[in-house]
């Protein structure tokens, strides 16, 4: 029987994926959904990440998906965070072979501006924190809910 943690939410991005936590590791923390959670998650890789994925036709890594509230916590998301009911994830461009912080910064531009072109997000926020730069991106299940907000953060 498969384990709850090997389910394929897509056919590139899996529960276990969406559910990683380094934090929640490291302090012995619980991060696992409840159902509803999970079909959020499975609806945000369906509706986004999925096919980011299969247009850019290159890994997309999730820095953050799912987080419980002792995880959110930990890592000072906010209250509110769509990170607690499965409908936000970060992710980024990395592990690839980067000149310079500026090439990566283009490519999340670029992917920022896909998603805005074609897939119905609540919020699109492209991050920065001095050391590397990702997208938040959720959606919602109902997508008329969607609110499309599009920001930056830059923590320094």
């Amino acid at each position: 029987m498969k384990m709850m943690n090997d389910l394929n939410l897509t056919k590139n991005f899996s529960l276990r994926e969406m559910t990683r936590s380094d934090t929640a590791s490291r302090l012995g923390l619980p991060n696992v959904p409840n159902e509803e959670q999970v079909k959020n998650l499975k609806n945000l890789c369906e509706t986004i990440l999925q096919p980011l994925r299969d247009h850019v036709r290159v890994p997309v890594m999730v820095n953050s998906g799912f987080r419980s509230e002792a995880v959110n916590k930990a890592v000072g998301g906010v209250w509110n965070s769509q990170h607690l009911t499965g409908e936000a994830a970060d992710i980024r461009a990395s592990n690839w072979n980067f000149k310079s912080k500026t090439q990566k910064l283009e490519t999340i531009i670029q992917w920022a501006c896909w998603i805005m072109e074609h897939c119905p997000y609540d919020q699109l926020i492209i991050e920065d924190n001095g050391a590397d730069v990702w997208i938040h991106v959720s959606c919602k299940m109902n997508s008329n809910e969607n609110r499309r907000l599009i920001s930056t953060v830059i923590k320094r």
